[in-house]
């Protein structure tokens, strides 16, 4: 899952990223209304954590901009005004939920996981991803089927990730490259195609029924072969 900090704070926007990457999460930082806006209109992102106070556009009109778009990304706003008109706004602007600063870092990873849950339309009891005979734990990047297992790199559990939370879906090589690699990474199709290549090593290695399937001239999607 990609999550987007817009947050002014450099030291704060590092901390949240450094706790997000440890849990498995891709993130990207941003400081200012503007930049921040620009990149939650990319359409990349399944969450973004948004501060209130921020130079150039503050979070309220960022975030009012954001919904004017069409866009129902969650978001998740921190700020450190806690009274309750600012709550109200922040709210009545289009934020998921509202956590004041300080906040301890365990509560901010439960509003994110309840977020992003809320965002796929489903509510899971734990955060193991599935999809056949495949399971994706992401606390520990591996991937498991039956007894087997192999521990996945980091881009490897992102695009394995993206596959499974879009199982029903054929994806493209610019939206895996977007997802994965970032909006404004210079990665090329080769690199897509370099890590589908990994990832159908393992799945033979782990005697999966789920297969990585080419589509010609449009992309990729799993298929679950009959055992």
């Amino acid at each position: 899952m990609r999550i987007l900090i817009i947050e002014d704070e450099k030291r704060l926007a590092q901390t949240l990223a450094d706790l997000l990457h440890r849990q498995g999460y891709t993130a990207d930082m941003c400081h200012d209304g503007n930049t921040g806006l620009d990149n939650a209109l990319s359409g990349i992102y399944d969450l973004i954590l948004l501060d209130a106070m921020l130079p150039g556009l503050d979070g309220f009109s960022l975030l009012q901009q954001l919904r004017g778009s069409g866009s129902a990304v969650p978001v998740l706003m921190l700020t450190a005004r806690s009274d309750v008109s600012d709550r109200v706004r922040g709210l009545d602007s289009g934020a998921d939920y509202y956590l004041t600063k300080p906040f301890e870092p365990q509560e901010l990873l439960a509003c994110v996981r309840l977020l992003l849950r809320r965002g796929e339309g489903e509510v899971r009891t734990d955060d193991t991803l599935r999809c056949g005979d495949l399971q994706l734990d992401p606390g520990t990047f591996l991937l498991r089927c039956g007894e087997r297992s192999v521990r996945l790199s980091r881009k490897e559990y992102d695009l394995m990730e993206l596959f499974i939370r879009n199982q029903k879906q054929i994806l493209t090589k610019e939206q895996l490259l977007n997802r994965v690699w970032g909006y404004d990474s210079e990665a090329e199709d080769n690199n897509v195609e370099v890590y589908i290549s990994f990832l159908r090593r393992k799945l033979t290695h782990l005697h999966s029924t789920v297969k990585i399937k080419t589509v010609r001239m449009v992309g990729y999607c799993l298929e679950v072969e009959n055992p």
